[in-house]
């Protein structure tokens, strides 16, 4: 390889180094916002706490979380300490996310043909009926 290259070197007049044009492969920085943001100790410590606080019932920390540290998201091999809180808060907002939509489905396609008459007891937009908050006695 290395003979060949000087010798297409040595045939071309004006030799122009050949320089790789994609940018590398390991980000500098774990986060989105570059040299701006968090350093990579202070990133261990966030990330961390927006995994740990996505279990007190605040699921959006998790898609939160991936989206700030995206570049360790993307490339494997970077910032091994936080990688595995960003992993997990992907994974954990995935299902989250799955479990929300098939509910969701479950109730505004099924409607009463699913459940039967349990409906109107499962269903929030007659509460007022039910309580008498809309007379005006």
């Amino acid at each position: 390889m290395e003979a060949l290259q000087s010798q297409s070197q040595s045939n071309n007049p004006n030799p122009i180094p050949i320089r790789n044009s994609l940018p590398s492969s390991m980000p500098l920085w774990p986060t989105i916002d570059g040299p701006l943001g968090l350093s990579e100790e202070e990133s261990v410590s966030y990330a961390r706490r927006f995994y740990n606080f996505g279990f007190a019932l605040l699921p959006l920390l998790w898609a939160v979380n991936c989206f700030y540290f995206w570049p360790v998201l993307r490339h494997s091999d970077s910032f091994p300490r936080i990688r595995p809180y960003v992993v997990r808060s992907g994974i954990g907002f995935a299902v989250f996310a799955t479990l929300l939509c098939s509910w969701a489905l479950t109730f505004s396609i099924g409607g009463e043909r699913l459940f039967g008459p349990v409906w109107d007891q499962l269903v929030m937009y007659n509460l007022a009926d039910r309580l008498g908050l809309t007379s005006w006695s």
